[in-house]
């Protein structure tokens, strides 16, 4: 075990470094620089001046090499267009994402979880073809037209939800009324997934109520709910896990478009407008925060995975 994690640990630091240099290429290499889309008017003689300040005329190699060293010290380096600490802007923005994709990941791995088994224990009836039916339509939409949908029905034509925003604007911070905020963000993200974990929890506990454990199970005349929570659906789960595992990472690195559809002051949002103005620190404190999110709980379901099943240790 002690092995496996070590394995990981090195992959994961070589993972990164492999990330920070792609990421790093790509953005340097792209039409455009901080200087043109921040003001297009600039001279060329004072494009090349705020370049050579900004360090952006030396060659690529020196550019990463200073931005790597300045890592090292524990400095994500600071934001082109906001002056401000990359580090601070991302920890400021980090807490919302997290919030916001730990519930939508919460309401989907449970209600996935739920509406599969109940569609596993009826295969092909008409309430098996109606939750397929919702899970491919929630597999289909398309999050920022299902998000526009919501804003137009639930807060301007009903009234009843926010449209945009982590909390009130009068500074109210009941529970009721952030909660509020959370409905329709949670409802675009989690039905995405939430089509997902249902369809891969169907086909696993399809497969273990046709198991030979299940029948014994069964034959021992023990209650239906026992056979079917506690011996199927525990032993159908090892391949669920490898799916949320998947789910929650989406969830965390990949709602850009949620939150710029409901004003979300998430680092997806801030994502944006370091694309938009080329802020080549911030673009790439944000891709490192990610990638080692993404990273690190793809570890953590590995190990998870490893603990359930010790076949995956000797492979």
């Amino acid at each position: 075990m002690v092995r496996f994690l070590i394995q990981r640990i090195v992959g994961t630091v070589v993972v990164l470094l492999l990330v920070s240099i792609g990421t790093f290429v790509l953005l340097h290499t792209a039409p455009g620089g901080p200087t043109v889309m921040i003001n297009p008017n600039l001279s060329p003689e004072d494009v090349e001046r705020i370049r050579a300040n900004l360090g952006l005329d030396q060659p690529l190699p020196v550019q990463y090499g200073r931005w790597l060293t300045t890592l090292l010290r524990g400095d994500l380096g600071t934001s082109l267009q906001f002056g401000a600490s990359v580090r601070s802007l991302i920890g400021g923005r980090l807490p919302n994402t997290v919030y916001l994709g730990l519930v939508a990941f919460v309401v989907s791995a449970i209600f996935g979880i739920l509406l599969g088994v109940v569609s596993a224990l009826r295969p092909r009836s008409a309430l098996d073809n109606v939750i397929t039916a919702v899970a491919f339509a929630g597999f289909s939409l398309p999050p920022f037209w299902l998000g526009l949908t919501l804003i137009l029905l639930f807060s301007v034509t009903l009234g009843v939800l926010p449209s945009s925003g982590i909390r009130p604007s009068d500074g109210s911070t009941g529970f009721l009324a952030v909660a509020k905020h959370f409905v329709m963000p949670v409802i675009v993200l989690g039905l995405l997934n939430l089509a997902e974990i249902t369809r891969y929890t169907r086909s696993s506990m399809i497969e273990a109520l046709r198991a030979d454990f299940v029948r014994t199970a069964r034959a021992k005349g023990l209650p239906a709910a026992r056979v079917v929570f506690v011996h199927a659906l525990r032993n159908s789960l090892l391949p669920v896990l490898t799916i949320l595992g998947i789910v929650l990472t989406r969830l965390l690195g990949g709602t850009v478009v949620t939150e710029t559809v409901f004003g979300w002051p998430g680092i997806g949002q801030l994502a944006i407008q370091a694309a938009s103005t080329r802020d080549y620190p911030l673009m790439m404190g944000l891709t490192l925060v990610v990638a080692f999110l993404v990273i690190v709980l793809n570890l953590v379901v590995d190990l998870l995975y490893a603990v359930a099943d010790p076949r995956v240790r000797r492979t």
